[in-house]
């Protein structure tokens, strides 16, 4: 199957996934000439020497086609160029992760066993709330600015959380990142082939060094070139796609202040940390666009508990599935984003159960509207911040 021809299709499957077009789309070499305001290219990554850059037009068209059409990935050497800075950012982690530890809380993860790093989730607000000075220091970032405009123009919206890795702290999977990401193979397979277009593109990931991080530390591994990859939503779960990445990932050292942003269609995993004393700490980012957001504001548990007696008198008259997932579809929410990961978190997949997951399993149970109306209600404070 030559990949012009997936690229078009209307629909994608796993039956899509092969590996040798994989295979000659990742192993193309990243052209330094490509990249004229990149001061190296290494493994195939074009690497900034922040202090050259200037926030134009012209740099910021150079990083677009660097995420969308050339490797994927752009790693900033001295992004955060003030250490005292990043100390005092990682100063308000650090007491973070204490606060955490001390209420007993162990937070999820989604591609590593629970409980194996220090996880802090939605560590944006938590930091801002904590020491607003450092916050606004911090989030004041020139680069940060430079490459979520490029990739998602103004209005941008920027979440974080923390990951430290400590000694020991095994790899995780290869992976693509939200938003199909986090979906099953079935229910991503549902999506047409433009939204697997379209969805890298609403959301920049990126990482901050919050420490040196040579290689034996486990910095993120990557492969450059995969974001490219049509159906590569469906292929990274599959075994040989796996294997694969663990032969052919690179990982590029960071030093305190560096930073990596990258298309969140890359395959990418964190590494495993085979120091015996480095902590790495690392400042996740997630920078959503503007445009990820329906118009108008709806309660959609209201209209969910509303139309739930409706839906149990027509599916006890005879209505099918598809009758009923159409009516809900049109009431409840879907998507089970945005969310609070620290009381709703993705235990049982990559993803907790959104309100339609709810009122399908209230349907097949047979929940009273009282049971549901609890459990949507549970399911909303779950949410909040």
């Amino acid at each position: 199957m030559s990949f012009t021809s997936v690229h078009h299709r209307a629909w994608l499957s796993e039956q899509d996934c092969d590996l040798d077009a994989f295979r000659a789309l990742v192993e193309q070499e990243t052209d330094p000439a490509d990249y004229p305001h990149a001061s190296a290219v290494e493994r195939n990554v074009p690497v900034y020497d922040t202090g050259l850059l200037e926030g134009d037009r012209v740099v910021q068209a150079e990083l677009s086609r660097a995420l969308a059409d050339g490797p994927g990935i752009v790693v900033f050497r001295g992004a955060f160029p003030d250490p005292e800075v990043v100390d005092r950012a990682t100063a308000v982690f650090e007491a973070l992760i204490a606060e955490q530890r001390a209420s007993g809380a162990t937070a999820g993860d989604h591609f590593a066993e629970p409980g194996a790093n220090d996880r802090v989730w939605n560590a944006l607000e938590k930091a801002a709330l904590y020491d607003a000075e450092t916050f606004a220091d911090y989030y004041a970032n020139e680069v940060l600015a430079l490459v979520a405009t490029a990739w998602l123009g103004p209005g941008y919206q920027v979440t974080s959380q923390l990951n430290v890795v400590n000694p020991g702290g095994a790899a995780q999977t290869s992976h693509r990142d939200y938003h199909l990401g986090f979906l099953s193979n079935e229910v991503a397979a549902a999506y047409p082939a433009h939204v697997h277009r379209l969805s890298p593109v609403l959301t920049l990931q990126g990482a901050v060094a919050h420490c040196d991080m040579p290689v034996e530390s486990g910095p993120t591994m990557y492969l450059p070139h995969s974001q490219k990859y049509a159906p590569g939503y469906l292929a990274w779960r599959l075994p040989r796609f796996r294997a694969y990445f663990e032969a052919n990932q690179v990982q590029l050292p960071l030093a305190k202040g560096d930073a990596v942003f990258f298309n969140p269609a890359l395959f990418h995993a964190a590494g495993t940390n085979r120091s015996a004393d480095i902590r790495r700490m690392a400042n996740l980012l997630q920078v959503s666009s503007a445009f990820g957001r329906a118009m108008e504001t709806v309660d959609r548990e209201a209209v969910a508990n509303a139309v739930y007696p409706a839906l149990l008198k027509r599916r006890a008259e005879g209505a099918d599935r598809a009758w009923l997932e159409r009516v809900i579809a049109a009431s409840a929410e879907g998507y089970p984003f945005p969310t609070n990961l620290d009381s709703d978190p993705p235990v049982d997949g990559l993803a907790p159960p959104s309100q339609a997951d709810l009122l399908r399993r209230a349907l097949r149970e047979e929940w009273t509207p009282k049971a549901l109306r609890a459990e949507l209600r549970a399911g909303t404070e779950r949410r909040e911040s």
